[in-house]
């Protein structure tokens, strides 16, 4: 592989999130750019490469995995194939990034941390909050002590349902709201707290608004508690209307801070006859809205990709690894299973091997 240069990406996925790994990488075109794009719908992929300016499409990844210029793929899929991808990207010898959550098991995670680290390449497990401009602000401060010993760390993703259609479905996610934006909050607090080890973990979730389309929870409150002592408070919704609600709090004996994602950085508007885009996920832009700019920016998306390709190169140390993934994988197992028992899970958690994270909610007495 090449040792300097632009790092060459290949792309699995041509909806939402491809969308945006693509859009992120042409506004920071110095470190990586996408050489070709893979997505077994027919058409969907030469769309995608036409819009973006992209050099070869596919319909079949594995046929991309041939291509000798790559160097790093990127893996936009759902949660049902992660696990499988990684392995064949692995086994092609490319650097893996997957987006969250690591995969669909605890055991799949496993794998794929365990084939990666024996091709000799990169598992780089894609949260962008880790790189979120406003938030690592506030772990600066943090790290500073500006707020002393950190005692709560509070984060919290809401809106009213996921972007794709797989989402609904718990065989092709392994879970609802927790799964997906519970992953988030989990990193997030693990991050800023400076990978504490995961004491316990508590969670009430239910299905309120989208029984009619899912098995899976579309509400989640859950507790972390840390070895350090800490908390965290993370609020998970597929439930709330009115677009994306991205916001964390942070208190400790000396301070306290507050960031909210969009509100800082919208501008409030009221248009009788709508625009088109305001942000993430809101249905409409009539009346009074928010919208944002520099979006993708002020996520994090593009700093976190220019890391990894950064990574590829040995200019950096990898800060979101697939180990942090697997912490993830096994809070977000304990998580659902206290909900599925009504009851505070202590950790380690040795989750069945054979179930989905779904399932421990599902098949609990609680729930029953």
């Amino acid at each position: 592989m090449a040792t300097t240069g632009k790092v060459k990406i290949g792309l699995i996925g041509s909806q939402f999130q491809a969308d945006i790994h693509a859009t992120s990488l042409r506004s920071m075109p110095h470190e990586a750019e996408i050489v070709a794009v893979a997505s077994p719908t027919p058409g969907n992929a030469e769309k995608f490469a036409k819009h973006f300016g992209i050099a070869r499409a596919y319909t079949n990844y594995r046929e991309m995995l041939k291509d000798r210029e790559i160097e790093m793929v990127s893996i936009c899929a759902p949660n049902s194939l992660h696990a499988q991808m990684t392995k064949d990207i692995a086994a092609a010898g490319k650097h893996v990034m997957v987006e969250k959550p690591l995969a669909m098991t605890i055991a799949e995670g496993e794998e794929m941390i365990a084939v990666t680290k024996k091709a000799g390449v990169l598992l780089m497990y894609g949260e962008e909050l880790l790189f979120t401009p406003k938030y690592l602000k506030v772990k600066e401060m943090a790290d500073a002590g500006a707020f002393g010993k950190v005692h709560l760390v509070k984060q919290g993703e809401k809106h009213f349902g996921p972007h794709s259609d797989w989402f609904w479905d718990v065989n092709r996610s392994g879970g609802g709201a927790f799964m997906d934006l519970g992953c988030h909050g989990i990193a997030f607090c693990y991050w800023f707290l400076g990978r504490s080890p995961i004491k316990s973990v508590y969670c009430q979730m239910g299905t309120y608004v989208h029984s009619a389309k899912t098995k899976a929870d579309d509400d989640c409150l859950c507790i972390l508690e840390f070895e350090n002592g800490a908390v965290g408070l993370i609020e998970n919704s597929w439930a709330k209307r009115g677009g994306m609600d991205d916001k964390i709090e942070v208190f400790g004996e000396a301070g306290v801070s507050y960031a909210n994602l969009h509100m800082g950085n919208a501008l409030p508007t009221y248009s009788e006859n709508g625009y088109g885009y305001a942000v993430e996920k809101a249905p409409t832009t009539k009346g009074w809205t928010y919208p944002v700019f520099e979006e993708l920016w002020n996520y994090g998306t593009p700093q976190e990709l220019n890391h990894f390709a950064r990574c590829v190169r040995g200019r950096e140390t990898l800060q979101s690894t697939g180990e942090d993934g697997l912490v993830v994988m096994h809070a977000l197992y304990a998580g659902y299973a206290s909900a599925g028992e009504g009851k505070k899970i202590a950790m380690p958690f040795s989750a069945p091997e054979a179930k989905r994270p779904i399932d421990l909610w599902l098949n609990g007495s609680a729930k029953r």
